[in-house]
Formats: structure tokens, C-alpha cells, sequence
């Protein structure tokens, strides 16, 4: 069959629904193809880089593979910060790629588009992805499709295909083993005896543990692992916590949640509760300056099992080819003995003050975005990087709701984009945390939300500038960012726009977004040196580590 052909029944058979792209000349061949009829939904935005993030954020969403197609070098390139921020965050999103034909290779002249060398954005994407090919053999196309979508699935990262213009319709052979595949992809394997070993090492520690504690990481979100590790939180009976970048990974009102721990700058009765545990289960937790709070790891390797990246440290003990899916499970058969400890959920809000009228601050919006969100259903929050990452580690969304945000790599511009694809994948309506600045970078695909039908709300925090880097910058003035109308604007690409200053004008807004069907723009305006309270403690952490690394 034509591999173009080919590449649409594999994707359908894969369970993918959804592509996200922007046609161009090196790949509108393959993109018509895509969108045939019984092909695949096409989603087009304004600019790669909001491609890329919706597809990222539809993986996050869904638990499924993200597709993104776009033409190559100038399309391919202008897409490359997107996905390496899915394989920092280990998102699984292929990436489909156009290219010259090999009549125009042969001419022997520069093609447009063309970087370097015309392999040169092959190479790029080697760097950011798991798996990456060009298909230039009719012979094994449809063995390297295979292989580079099963291997971004198993290793939960991007992967990359690059069809050159004249492959298309080049007519390729599927082998037997794919037509009869079901089309299920699997995670990694483990060795059962070293799963065996572990779980009886790691039940012998939690047994003689006084004060243990959890702590659940991202990898148990990527490997769809959110119902085990919950019952396997009901059968401790431990508390637990969650990293900068996994919160949303377990229910946030569990009622042994305990919050977001970020090292030393975490709320106090959190620190202090795991400075006091004798024993740390950690569960696909990675180890980022993000989410230690620019602090070295403080937990004893000898009062701690971690699993991740397919291995587990029970204390000074290692058991490689252990998949955190069959860990996990282990766990939940095995005899654990049950804890019985009083949690109580903490986040970093200061008491409210006394009336509605007075000004906006950061932390008058999210105590409100938490009254808000209380006892409803439907609503997901997506954080935008800068001071909305750290503001949004206090957003306490309950009853199942969704958490996004790129919480390690922290490229601003993910949000708007992210949230439009979570919601193309789920339904779920968003509800979007953005500054001023990384709203100006990707925020106006928001405009392309009518078109297909999407209805989030975006709160853009409005302080004139990038306000998280004011404190540590001499000169403030390189931090403004030109006073858009972004109220106004919303009116006039299809939405509702609200300009708020006040916490009962906030209050008001927020009222009025849940009853209206298009999507919804607050701006709400704060003091130009307002900050969240994590941003506060990060800086300020930071700025000591500085100091610190210059005696």
C-alpha cells in the first residue's frame, strides 16, 4: 500500500484521533493525505511552536500518543524547543516530518527551507527524541514506523519520522506481524526474580518503618499508573506528597495528600514532616533543581527506596530491570503493614485578609481560583511557566480534575496551546494561569479556540513584565513588555474578555466564565513587584546558593 496510506491505518490502529500540524510545501502532500476521508482530525493553529505544545499537552491529557505534523526546516526547526520539552518531561509525541524529494536532492543545488545539510534537522531531532528516521527505503518503512512509535511509547518520549515528499505515495510492504497486531503498545519488561526481590526488600523496610512517608512522582502518571499507586496510598496508610513536576499525579484531595514538597522552600509542616520520616518510598520521582528547591537532596540513601528510570534503590540496595508498573504491583500483593496517620493538606497561602474591595495580588487569585474550583466538576488547571509554574503548586484542583504544566523544563509559552489540545482530548474544560509575558510569546492561538469548538479560560496575571526574574535583575526596565489590551482582544477573536483589579471584581469574573460557552480572557491586574509565595522562597533560595557558590 502507499506509505501515506500506510502511516494513516497505522496511527488509527495505535488509538491516535487527532493531528496536530501546519501544512507547507515539503509536507502537504502527506498532510492532505491525513486528513482524507476516514483519515484523521486535523488540528491547525497559528505557529509551530503552539503545535507542538498542543500535542503535548493532548499526551498529557489523554495518557495517549500526541501526533504533530509539520514541513520541514523551517517548520521542523521552528518546532524543536516544543518537543524537547517532552522529552525533558518524558511526553510521548511523534513528530511528522515533510522533506525534499530525491530529484531535488540530485540537482546538487541548496533547497529552501535547508539549514546546513539536508540530514542537518534529522540530526537535530536525535537530540530530542528517543527514536528518529527518515523513511527513505520503500523496503522497511513500515518496520521503522513501527519501531520508532513503539519505542517513543515504551520510553514515554518523542519520536521522529521524516517522509521526504516523493515517499508518499511510494508503495511500500506491510509485514504480516503488523497487519495482525492489535494494535496495543506495551510498556518496558521486567525481570520478575529482581521484582520478587525488591518488593520482599522494600515490604521488610516499610514493616519496621515508624514514620514513613510517599512520595509520587511523574513516572507514575506517564506509565498510567494513577488507580495503583492510589490504592497502594489507601493500603499504607502513609502520607504523601508530590514534586513540582508531578503534581496532579495524585488526587488532590486524597485525604493523605499532604502537598507539593519542593525541598527546603516547601511549607514548613511539609519539611518538617519529611525531615522526620525514617523511611521515604519514593515512586517515579526524578531529581531536578526544580524540585528540590535549588537544594541537594536531603533524604539518607539509607532511609530510602526510590524507584525510577526501570531500576530500584531499596537503601543501599539495587535492583536494575525493574519496571515501576510491576514494582508498584508487587507492592499492592504483598503484606504491608498499615499506618494510620492524621494528614492535613498544606499549601504556602498567608491568611486572607478582611474585605473584597481592596487590590489584586497574586495570592488573592489563587485563594480565589481555589473557592472557585471547590465542589465543581469538569475544570482542569494548566500552569504557564514563570511565576504561574510556582503559583500554580497552590492551586488545589479537586474531584478528578486535571493539573498541567511543564514543571522541569519551563519553557513560557506552553500554556495556551498545552490547554487547547488537553481540552481537544478530554473535553474537560481548562482553566489557564498565565503572566503577561509568556502570554505575548504563544497566547494569541487562543483565537483558534472558536474554530474548533473549545471554550477555556485564561487568566493572564498582568504586572507589565516578566516579573519572576525583577528581583535579581539591576535593571527592571529590560523586563517590560508592551500594555496589550488583552480584555479587548479577547472580544475580538470570538471570546468574552474581563479586566479585574479588584478581589470581588475577580470574584465576579470567575462567576460569569462559568456560564459562558465561548472562551473566557481575565486580566487581572496586579502590582508590578507582586510574586507568588513559592516564587518568593525560590528566588530567595537561589539568591543564597549564589552567594554561597561566590565565597
Amino acid at each position: 500500500m502507499p506509505l501515506g496510506d500506510f502511516l494513516v491505518a497505522y496511527l488509527r490502529k495505535i488509538g491516535v484521533t487527532h493531528l496536530f500540524g501546519i501544512p507547507g510545501d515539503l509536507v502537504i502532500r502527506l498532510f492532505l493525505r491525513f486528513g482524507a476521508r476516514h483519515g484523521l482530525q486535523i488540528v491547525t493553529l497559528s505557529h509551530e511552536p503552539g503545535i507542538g505544545f498542543a500535542a503535548d499537552g493532548y499526551a498529557r491529557a489523554t495518557g495517549r500518543m500526541g501526533v504533530a505534523c509539520v514541513t520541514y526546516g523551517a517548520g521542523g526547526l521552528n518546532m524543536v524547543n516544543a518537543v524537547a520539552g517532552s522529552f525533558s518531561e518524558r511526553v510521548p509525541v511523534l513528530v511528522i516530518s515533510g522533506g525534499p524529494g530525491e530529484d531535488e536532492r540530485k540537482l546538487g543545488t541548496l533547497i529552501h527551507h535547508q539549514a546546513k545539510e539536508i540530514e542537518s534537522q534529522l540530526r537535530i531531532y536525535r537530540e530530542v527524541t528517543c527514536a528518529a528516521h527518515v523513511l527513505d527505503d520503500a523496503r522497511t518503512a513500515a518496520e521503522r514506523v513501527d519501531e520508532v512509535v513503539r519505542h517513543a511509547w515504551a520510553a514515554q518520549r518523542p519520536g521522529y519520522l521524516e517522509i521526504h515528499r516523493d515517499m508518499v505515495d511510494a508503495r511500500i510492504p506491510v509485514p504480516r506481524a503488523i497487519l495482525d497486531w492489535d494494535g496495543a503498545l506495551s510498556f518496558g519488561r521486567s525481570d520478575e526474580h529482581k521484582v520478587d526481590e525488591a518488593v520482599r526488600d522494600t515490604a521488610a523496610r516499610w514493616n519496621a518503618a515508624r514514620r514513613p512517608l510517599v512520595m509520587v512522582g511523574i513516572e507514575t502518571y506517564r506509565f498510567k499508573l494513577q488507580r495503583e499507586v492510589r490504592d497502594l496510598a489507601g493500603k499504607l496508610g502513609a502520607p504523601v506528597t508530590t514534586s513540582v513536576l508531578s503534581k496532579g499525579a495524585f488526587p488532590m484531595d486524597h485525604p493523605l495528600y499532604l502537598g507539593v514538597h519542593i525541598g527546603a522552600i516547601s511549607p514548613k509542616p511539609i519539611a518538617r514532616r519529611v525531615d522526620r520520616a525514617d523511611l521515604v518510598l519514593s515512586l517515579g520521582t526524578m531529581v531536578t533543581d526544580m524540585d528540590l528547591g535549588s537544594r541537594p537532596l536531603q533524604i539518607a540513601r539509607e532511609h530510602s527506596i526510590r524507584a525510577v528510570g526501570g531500576s530500584v534503590n531499596v537503601s543501599l540496595h539495587t535492583y536494575t530491570d525493574v519496571h515501576l508498573r510491576h514494582f508498584v504491583r508487587g507492592l499492592l500483593a504483598a503484606r504491608l503493614r498499615r499506618h494510620r496517620e492524621r494528614v492535613r493538606y498544606c499549601d504556602n497561602l498567608p491568611p486572607e485578609p478582611r474585605g473584597l474591595e481592596r487590590p489584586l495580588r497574586v495570592t488573592d487569585l489563587l485563594r480565589e481560583l481555589n473557592r472557585f474550583l471547590a465542589g465543581r466538576r469538569g475544570y482542569a488547571v494548566v500552569a504557564e511557566s514563570g511565576d504561574m509554574l510556582f503559583a500554580g503548586l497552590d492551586v488545589r484542583v479537586a474531584r478528578g480534575g486535571g493539573y498541567l504544566a511543564q514543571g522541569f523544563y519551563a519553557s513560557m509559552g506552553f500554556g495556551v496551546p498545552g490547554a487547547l489540545g488537553a481540552q481537544i482530548g478530554t473535553g474537560v474544560r481548562p482553566i489557564v494561569l498565565s503572566g503577561d509575558g509568556a502570554f505575548q510569546m504563544t497566547g494569541p492561538e487562543i483565537a483558534q479556540a472558536p474554530r474548533h469548538g473549545l471554550n477555556p479560560i485564561v487568566v493572564v496575571v498582568n504586572n507589565g513584565g516578566w516579573q519572576i526574574f525583577r528581583p535579581v535583575v539591576p535593571k527592571p526596565s529590560l523586563l517590560d513588555v508592551p500594555p496589550w489590551p488583552y480584555a479587548d482582544l479577547a472580544e475580538r477573536w470570538g471570546g468574552r474578555g474581563f479586566r479585574v483589579s479588584r478581589v470581588d471584581e475577580l470574584r465576579a469574573a470567575f462567576a460569569e466564565a462559568a456560564r459562558v460557552t465561548s472562551f473566557v480572557l481575565i486580566e487581572a491586574c496586579v502590582p508590578s513587584d507582586d510574586l507568588s509565595p513559592v516564587s518568593r522562597k525560590y528566588i530567595q533560595a537561589s539568591a543564597r546558593k549564589g552567594r554561597s557558590a561566590r565565597r
